[in-house]
């Protein structure tokens, strides 16, 4: 963000804007979103979260590496090929069998 400008929320507003307007059309929504004319990729709530440790930052890392497996697009985090995942794999901060049981 430049130093004089702080408004996040009107930042992710422009970015959703933008990068809805460019998606091709034809994913499912909810008549509740058609209505409303929304896109089905943007959740509707916005969080500012400000990472405050290496905890913290670990913690949201593993929250979207789990997320595909959690919603049942993947059996394990290594299978979802757009995932952050393989990069910390290859720089030995995971193993490859991480969140398996």
């Amino acid at each position: 963000m430049p130093p004089d400008d702080a408004d996040f929320p009107l930042r992710w507003r422009l970015i959703k804007t933008w990068f809805s307007r460019n998606l091709p059309r034809g994913e499912h929504r909810r008549s509740s979103r058609v209505d409303k004319g929304e896109r089905g990729i943007w959740q509707r709530r916005y969080w500012e979260h400000l990472v405050r440790d290496e905890t913290d930052f670990a913690r949201h890392v593993d929250y979207i590496h789990w997320n595909p497996v959690k919603h049942g697009f993947v059996a394990r985090a290594k299978d979802w090929p757009y995932s952050t995942f393989h990069r910390f794999v290859h720089d030995g901060v995971l193993t490859e069998d991480w969140g398996c049981a």
